[in-house]
């Protein structure tokens, strides 16, 4: 059996609400005056103001955390104080449109905006949209051709980040991206305020804006999943099965805009809910924090600084592929193949996609490159490892990330204990560990993006094998590591002191 390790670089009072609506339609006027060259731009508006009309009518106390929760926030938010992260939210606050834009960075057409305000009325105020955008009109709003884009006055920034981000859309999807400015249906990216997009194909053109602040990656794919056909994953319908909202954490002109889905007629294709995906935000915004404190809470606290990924789930990756149907030509026993949760390659049904840190045809092997596999035994041992670049540039043009994969073997019938033991770095810990960090996973479904630390605050953080894992005692017992660290962003990872930009990482003794 296998189970993976990856290591990887106040309450409001009614009279503050009512004090603060014409400040809201300020802001609302404002981001729209922003945004009005897009067609959309007044029915996504209009659709703000009402379903803010709505949560004021919605509006109740909150309970205190219990001191578990109550720990677990104050823990992370030391862990990224200070600490400079690129997040759509912050973006589009600062450039003063994410209040204008259905939650935060989504341009919505009437038809989208109806249909959404009609749910919230019937549901009263809890949404039943899909993570995949599946309405009525499904299958016509799916790139069943191809995504046509073109440029149109963007900047370069903007230029890189998208072509970037459709390289490793398409890469273990059937997607297909063609430039061409002729098309009748095509995407323009342009150089807007803000980081926004539609959500699915509308028919005809649409737009996506990567403007200033918008030149990395993470936010390159966030933006181009929603022109896929995706909304937020932490809108799911189950979203309160794993996430607990702080709403008291959170400013309350954006109450309205961390609504859920219920589950009528949702598609998320039974595909579990995964902490670690580009879509989903961040567990705080400095810019949406009422008090500096997380507002979104995993109830297992753990997963606190994976949110807000720049890195592509293997889970999204399976999701598009089942909304575009991009598995329908692969036969059947091409998936029986597949080891330890991977899928057939649409684009080719002898290999397989793997989840990370798994690799080979049939997801059976170590993927390529650094790391090794390990065999841990009673006593404790330490293991190092050194990634990225010496003199890094966390703003330079380069947006790939270095993955070092680690196996860690014990006997049959006996479990596996890490504890991240030492960690330090200059200003890394942010939400997703966007720049560097360690991921370490021990769930029992290896597609699931692992528990992620890029702070010193969580040293000494103790992981186990669960022991429903080691119900086969027939076989060794594996878990995978791996440490990513962004070369653009990131910083030098090594098992000593030694250079300006050193950071120590000790990823754990191991015992059994």
């Amino acid at each position: 059996m296998w189970v993976l390790l990856l290591a990887y670089l106040a309450a409001f009072g009614d009279a503050t609400i009512l004090g603060s609506e014409e400040s809201f339609d300020e802001k609302l006027q404002d981001g729209f005056d922003l945004l009005r060259s897009d067609p959309n731009a007044y029915d996504t508006m209009e659709f703000r103001r009402r379903a803010h009309e709505m949560q004021q009518r919605t509006y109740t106390d909150y309970e205190e955390p219990s001191e578990e929760v109550a720990k677990a926030m104050e823990l992370y938010a030391e862990s990224i104080r200070g600490h400079e992260g690129a997040f759509v939210e912050d973006v589009n606050s600062d450039e003063k449109v994410g209040i204008a834009l259905f939650q935060g960075d989504m341009m919505l057409s009437k038809a989208q905006a109806d249909e959404i305000l009609e749910d919230m009325h019937v549901n009263m105020g809890r949404r039943r949209k899909r993570q995949a955008y599946y309405d009525h009109k499904y299958p016509a709003t799916l790139w069943s051709n191809g995504i046509n884009y073109a440029f149109w006055n963007a900047s370069n920034p903007a230029r890189r980040v998208f072509t970037k981000a459709t390289k490793i859309w398409s890469e273990d999807t059937c997607l297909e991206f063609r430039e061409d400015n002729s098309a009748t249906d095509k995407v323009w990216v342009t150089d807007g305020a803000g980081c926004w997009s539609h959500v699915g194909r509308l028919g005809g053109t649409q737009f996506m804006s990567l403007g200033d602040g918008c030149g990395y990656i993470g936010l390159g794919l966030h933006e181009l999943g929603h022109t896929i056909g995706l909304w937020h994953t932490q809108s799911r319908h189950d979203r309160d099965d794993f996430i607990s909202m702080r709403w008291e954490n959170l400013m309350y002109d954006w109450h309205d805009q961390f609504g859920k889905e219920t589950e009528s007629t949702n598609y998320n294709y039974n595909i579990t809910y995964d902490y670690g995906t580009v879509m989903h935000y961040s567990a705080v915004s400095p810019h949406l924090s009422a008090n500096g404190q997380p507002y979104m809470i995993p109830h297992d606290n753990k997963f606190l600084p994976t949110l807000g990924s720049y890195i592509l789930s293997f889970y999204e990756k399976l999701m598009v592929n089942l909304h575009y149907k991009c598995l329908d030509k692969c036969p059947k026993e091409s998936f029986d193949k597949c080891a330890n949760g991977g899928f057939p390659h649409p684009r080719d049904c002898s290999k397989c996609v793997c989840p990370s840190g798994y690799g080979g045809r049939l997801c059976k092997q170590r993927p390529p490159g650094c790391g090794k596999e390990l065999t841990a035994t009673d006593e404790w041992q330490e293991f190092q490892d050194t990634v990225g670049q010496e003199n890094y540039d966390r703003y330079a043009a380069n947006d790939e990330f270095l993955f070092c994969n680690y196996w860690i073997k014990a006997p049959r019938g006996r479990k596996i204990e890490v504890i991240f033991k030492n960690y330090s770095a200059d200003n890394l810990g942010v939400g997703g560990c966007q720049w560097a960090g360690v991921e370490i996973k021990t769930l029992k479904d290896k597609r699931h993006t692992g528990y992620r630390f890029c702070s010193a605050e969580y040293i000494g953080t103790s992981f186990v094998l669960p022991a429903d894992a080691l119900k086969n005692p027939g076989k060794s017992v594996r878990m995978a590591g791996s440490l990513i660290q962004e070369t653009a962003q990131g910083a030098y990872v090594t098992a000593d002191m030694e250079g300006r930009c050193a950071i120590k990482d000790y990823l754990g003794a191991l015992k059994n």
